[in-house]
Parts: C-alpha cells; structure tokens; sequence
C-alpha cells in the first residue's frame, strides 16, 4: 500500500475531531475548517473525513436520518442518537461489555467476531427536559 502524503487540511479536520465531543457532519467539520482553508471543499471534507475512517484515526457513526457523523475517539464505546434533536452523545459503559458483548455474539456464530457497532436511540436528557 502506498504511503499517504501528509495534508495540512487532513490535519486540521483530524484535530477538529479529536478535540470535540459534538459527534460533528461533514457539513460542521466543512464550516470549522474553512476558516483556517477559505478555499477548501466540502467535497475535500468528505473524502478526508472518510479517508480518517477507512484509516481508523476516526469513526464513522451511521445514523438513522442518513446523515454520517465522525467522532475523534476509536476506542470502542456505544453512541446513542436522540429522536428528537438528532444529538449523537457518548454513552459512558464499561469497555470490558463491549468485549463480553463479542463474546457473547460469537457463541451464536460460526465465524470470528472481531467488533460490533451498536447505536442506542431515544430521547436525550435535554429534551425529556424540554418536554416537561
């Protein structure tokens, strides 16, 4: 595999997403870094960001409403995605389930489970305040 030449701009949107917890699109990482590169594309955010997930230095978290968000932070853990606003929040569980989780799964299963993706759904803490 060919080494991949260093970008300034890849550099930016990793550092954006290693520094926020917002869970962010494409379109939010597009409008931060343009401050720093007034010329670069959405299009150019889009295959960095994808580029970062296919590398492992960032997660690409599916959503049910179709939009992608990307989070800094490869360790396993769980997201859950509010219903109501759309927030994808870090779901604070032991790693040692995620593992068990594994585990448990293989049992079931004829093949090697090396990892799993899992988003919780629901209504997020703010709102369930809003509706009150």
């Amino acid at each position: 595999m060919a080494t991949l030449k260093y970008s300034r701009q890849r550099e930016c949107i990793k550092d954006y997403l290693m520094h926020t917890t917002a869970h962010p699109t494409a379109d939010t990482v597009y409008h931060y870094v343009k401050k720093e590169f007034p010329r670069i594309s959405l299009g150019t955010v889009y295959r960095n960001l994808n580029l970062l997930a296919d590398m492992g230095k960032a997660l690409k978290i599916v959503t049910p409403d179709g939009g992608d968000r990307f989070d800094g932070c490869t360790k396993p853990h769980y997201h859950f995605v509010c219903t109501s606003c759309g927030a994808v929040i870090d779901l604070d569980i032991d790693e040692k389930y995620f593992h068990e989780f594994n585990e448990v799964a293989g049992k079931h299963f004829d093949g090697l489970i090396e990892s799993h993706t899992t988003l919780f759904s629901g209504i997020c803490p703010a709102c369930m305040k809003k509706e009150k």
